[in-house]
């Protein structure tokens, strides 16, 4: 089985669906989301109608009792689906370990998205060492984790059933009715284990809330953070005005693997800004360019032995070219994540960014996640998208320069003297390599669904390419803020 999150457009939907030809669609009448009240149920006869393998719709009831589905193809309510199934007993199957379970999809934002198919054995058996291991989960435990049924964490939220904890879950914005909701649930709920995303925990820091002030926290064990590196910052917040003495867990990993290279670890210090240690059992390494190992200094996230966890196939791939060609190439045999990353000396890992996004001015490597902490400290920054643009040297040569979005809190004026202090940032925390030739304020960042800022998107507008799946981004309106900028213009 497969899912996408309810707010995916119709054509991000069937370039999922569309390719794995499903028999049964499952789907909700509508959802509620800061606030508003979204209809699903047109675009699932968009869907119905376009994918003819699917032989039957059920649509469950979520903004009214009684959903209309007479014009939905194929279409029954989950109350006519399950009505006459109540009471019956469950027939379980024993399976061989590598049994299908899940097919996971990349971001598509270089093409139709990868079918990655995971196996139900490798995939549980990942997640209880993690749960266990690395994050301490017990039974009684209640856990948390911020996420739409479109990101691998909701199947990694849902397998801490395995270790007989209560799992919680949230349907709605995250700072919406008010940017206290989720510090809230997580004191109501008594929650042990509360997972978000790095963005979260760095918006909440702007807004200046102070969890452990104002909020009842004294269950909360653990804070994971993922889908972006922890900033520095953000560990000194957390550390002061969310839960002091919380093991703040950032953790690693991909929709590729459903599981963490890289997480947290009970009996460990937590440093700031690391990952406190490999997953055990992964055969983790950071490479250089010739395959050398390296540590304290940046490379290709590595792993040189297999894992229960690796998708079994990809779907329509009956040759294997595509996953060989996913993981692969960079190093012959050796499975490449696309990460750039430091292992620390003390066994620690620091994350700074994707290794396609790595910036390249005049030679130099530099991941895009070192200018993120530094910018994003800055208050009257909300966020920021970086990316190198292609530029012609004075030799006829080729080159990068440094560019930097930035949206600004609204009131806040942007001038040469507010890029001079973005500079100093930079200069000062960083290095004069890091320093960005060219910053421009803009209204909007491209994200994808799943709420990850998508530089490959900017970076191809930039470059007046065609952005190869705009269906993968939630606001694909916002890449027209890029195009044709008189700031962009070749020197």
């Amino acid at each position: 089985w497969s899912s996408c999150s309810p707010d995916f457009g119709t054509k991000g939907v069937l370039d999922r669906f569309g390719q794995i030809e499903p028999k049964v669609l499952f789907c909700a009448d509508g959802y509620r989301y800061a606030g508003r009240e979204i209809d699903c149920l047109r675009r699932v006869r968009e869907i119905a109608d376009a994918i003819p393998s699917i032989e039957r719709v059920v649509v469950a009831p979520l903004l009214r009792a009684a959903p209309e589905v007479a014009t939905v193809p194929r279409a029954v309510t989950w109350e006519a689906f399950t009505g006459p199934e109540r009471g019956g007993e469950i027939e379980c199957t024993r399976l061989p370990f590598a049994h299908p379970l899940y097919i996971m999809y990349s971001s598509g934002t270089t093409g139709l998205p990868k079918c990655m198919v995971h196996g139900a054995g490798g995939t549980l058996l990942q997640h209880l060492k993690e749960h266990q291991l690395h994050v301490d989960v017990r039974p009684g435990d209640v856990v948390f984790y911020f996420t739409t049924c479109g990101w691998m964490m909701w199947n990694w939220l849902v397998s801490a059933l395995a270790s007989q904890a209560t799992i919680v879950l949230y349907d709605g914005a995250p700072m919406a009715p008010d940017t206290q909701v989720l510090w809230t649930l997580c004191a109501e709920e008594r929650v042990t284990v509360f997972g978000v995303s790095a963005k979260f925990i760095a918006l909440s820091e702007k807004e200046t809330l102070a969890p452990t002030r104002t909020h009842d926290l004294s269950s909360l064990r653990t804070i994971l953070s993922t889908g972006s590196p922890l900033a520095g910052h953000s560990f000194d917040y957390v550390a002061r005005d969310v839960r002091p003495g919380v093991m703040l867990s950032s953790i690693s990993g991909g929709t590729d693997i459903i599981s963490c290279f890289a997480l947290g670890n009970p009996l460990l210090p937590v440093h700031r800004g690391e990952l406190q240690c490999l997953g055990l059992g992964m055969a983790v390494e950071v490479w250089n360019d010739i395959g050398h190992r390296v540590v304290d200094e940046p490379g290709e996230l590595v792993c040189t032995a297999p894992f229960p966890s690796m998708p079994v196939a990809f779907w329509n791939d009956p040759d294997g070219l595509k996953y060989r060609d996913a993981y692969f190439t960079v190093y012959p045999g050796v499975w490449g994540h696309g990460d750039w990353v430091s292992e620390t000396r003390r066994g620690g890992l620091v994350i700074h960014g994707r290794s396609d996004s790595t910036l390249n001015p005049g030679g130099v490597r530099i991941g895009t996640a070192e200018l993120y902490r530094q910018v994003e400290q800055m208050p009257d920054i909300l966020e920021s998208v970086v990316i190198g643009q292609e530029q012609t040297d004075d030799l006829g040569g080729t080159d990068e320069r440094i560019v930097l979005f930035v949206r600004l809190r609204p009131g806040v004026a942007f001038d040469e003297a507010f890029a001079s202090r973005i500079r100093l940032r930079i200069r000062e925390q960083t290095s004069p390599h890091h320093v960005p030739k060219v910053i421009v304020p803009v209204a909007e960042i491209p994200r994808t669904i799943s709420g990850k800022i998508s530089e490959s998107a900017v970076r191809d507008v930039v470059h007046g390419r065609p952005v190869r799946n705009r269906d993968a981004l939630a606001n694909p309106e916002s890449l027209d803020l890029f195009r044709d900028l008189p700031a962009l213009q070749p020197t």
